[in-house]
């Protein structure tokens, strides 16, 4: 899940206090943790893809082949299918209601 901050240092206080651990990545544009096999990202300002509230990602085995799935069901692509690295592939999609939901594969 990734969580929009407008004060990273500050966020990053609270999310290692609440979850009793130090952060797995910590830099500028992104600190992550990970705790009990889930993986919780701060991220400053919405970062680019300007989020205004948090976006949980469901990991999928084939992202494109989900993605397709969901679209014809009735999402919209919000963000398509993008690298961001480590072997990390996420997409998003709006549901009808607007509610961006997040898919994210490991290869």
């Amino acid at each position: 899940m990734l969580h929009p901050v407008s004060d990273l240092a500050r966020a990053k206080e609270v999310y290692s206090a609440l979850l009793g651990v130090a952060p797995q990545t910590d830099g500028s544009f992104y600190v992550g943790y990970e705790v009990d096999g889930q993986q919780i990202g701060l991220v400053p300002g919405g970062g680019p893809q300007g989020m205004t509230s948090p976006v949980a990602y469901w990991h999928v085995p084939d992202l494109a082949a989900k993605l397709a799935e969901v679209v014809a069901a009735g999402a919209v692509v919000r963000e398509d299918v993008r690298d961001v690295g480590g072997g990390r592939l996420v997409a998003t999609v709006t549901d009808p209601d607007g509610n961006v939901l997040g898919l994210l594969q490991d290869q």
